[in-house]
């Protein structure tokens, strides 16, 4: 019989996801949207989520919360009362009904809050460290203004374990939920990356100096997570190269290769791999692309992905600035089995349909990111063959 070359893998191939089916490649990014009032997922969440759901698709949700200290922003939806699990059970089985994945993105700012989010008002955020964030970064404050990050207060090592808890539990919530399985949100500045970078993580005992006295976070709620639910519900975000919150390490590629390595020891002792690793390119930031040599020459980001993914055993996903062709090329090459989108993602529900039949996209509106508008800038993004219609609701052609 004669032998046929494989098709070269491309964004819209099939893909096993660990116990995931995946019909493509084309993955909703986690993004912070701002639109569940008081903590609590609305309808407008319902239908933002099934917009963007598709047959054999993955989606990520928004960060959620997994305590009252955790938030950073207004109206960011949480996972650990009763009340937040029952309004996600809409979202999960509204998304689960179009036959989509959706994991449940675990997250906690840590220093990157104000005291106007802490519970009485006044506390200081937690941190791994007393420092706080520059002046070069802003915090969005309830009334839309912005403002200046606090200083935080350090953990306490005795404190530690509590939040490793909140973790665990918010994972069993998430499950209870619906939920197919959790990413925990060890990226971009928040807490665990806190703990993870040098450049913040000033810390003199088990939880700072080394970069294993610095992973040791990161490893305990993954160890408890895992535990908890299962390591093949589990996925690990990380952005070991990202100076996003003044998150920066005095040696990136050694940072990510370190978590790698132990996430690898801690899938072997479990003899079951986690979901994924989700890696953000370095060219990623809070606002758009790059400028040029900001991190470094395009040729480094690239190295620094290729070891990392190479390092890790089991699915790789990369996101951070990713075109159609950005992520054709990224599968294609190998760099990645799946591909995460987030603001082209926000302006068009219909992302799939448009890349398969390479349609234009619509324009992204950067000023709604971040509103609780239920409709403008959150679910009126036309889908082909559609328009904006005055009133800001979409209208059929």
């Amino acid at each position: 019989m004669a032998e046929f070359p494989s098709q070269t893998p491309d964004l819209f191939s099939s893909y096993q996801m660990g116990r995931f089916k995946l019909s493509h490649r084309v993955v909703l990014a986690p993004m912070t949207r701002c639109r569940a009032i008081n903590g609590i997922p609305q309808p407008a969440n319902v239908e933002y989520y099934v917009q963007r759901a598709t047959p054999g698709g993955f989606l990520i949700t928004e960060g959620t919360l997994i305590s009252p200290t955790g938030a950073g922003f207004p109206h960011c939806p949480g996972i650990y009362t009763q009340e937040q699990i029952l309004a996600w059970k809409k979202v999960v089985g509204a998304v689960h009904a179009k036959g989509s994945v959706i994991f449940c993105q675990l997250w906690h700012v840590g220093r990157a809050s104000n005291q106007v989010y802490q519970p009485g008002g006044t506390a200081s955020p937690i941190s791994s460290t007393g420092k706080a964030i520059s002046g070069r970064w802003r915090i969005l404050m309830p009334d839309g203004t912005y403002g200046k990050y606090p200083k935080p207060r350090p953990l306490q090592a005795s404190e530690i374990p509590e939040i490793v808890q909140q973790y665990c539990q918010a994972a069993e919530n998430a499950i209870e939920a619906g939920f197919d399985g959790i990413e925990i949100h060890g990226a971009h500045g928040y807490l665990i990356d806190q703990f993870l970078k040098d450049g913040i993580n000033d810390r003199t005992d088990e939880y700072g100096g080394s970069i294993t006295n610095r992973c040791k976070f990161l490893m305990q709620v993954v160890q408890s997570v895992a535990t908890a639910i299962g390591p093949d519900r589990v996925g690990v975000r990380i952005s070991p190269a990202i100076d996003h919150l003044d998150a920066m390490d005095s040696d990136p590629l050694d940072l990510g290769l370190t978590v790698i390595k132990k996430l690898n020891g801690l899938q072997r002792a479990f003899g079951q791999k986690l979901t994924y690793l989700h890696v953000t390119q370095p060219r990623y930031t809070a606002y758009g692309q790059t400028e040029s040599g900001q991190h470094g020459s395009e040729d480094e980001e690239t190295r620094f992905m290729r070891s990392w993914r190479r390092a890790y055993e089991g699915t790789f996903v990369c996101s951070g600035g990713y075109t159609r062709e950005l992520g054709m090329e990224a599968i294609a090459n190998g760099d990645a089995d799946l591909v995460s989108y987030g603001r082209l993602f926000i302006s068009n529900p219909d992302l799939v349909l448009r890349f398969m039949v390479k349609s234009a996209l619509n324009r992204y509106i950067r000023a709604t990111f971040y509103t609780q508008d239920p409709i403008i800038g959150y679910t009126d993004y036309p889908f082909l063959g559609q328009q904006h219609g005055n009133d800001g609701r979409r209208a059929r052609l």
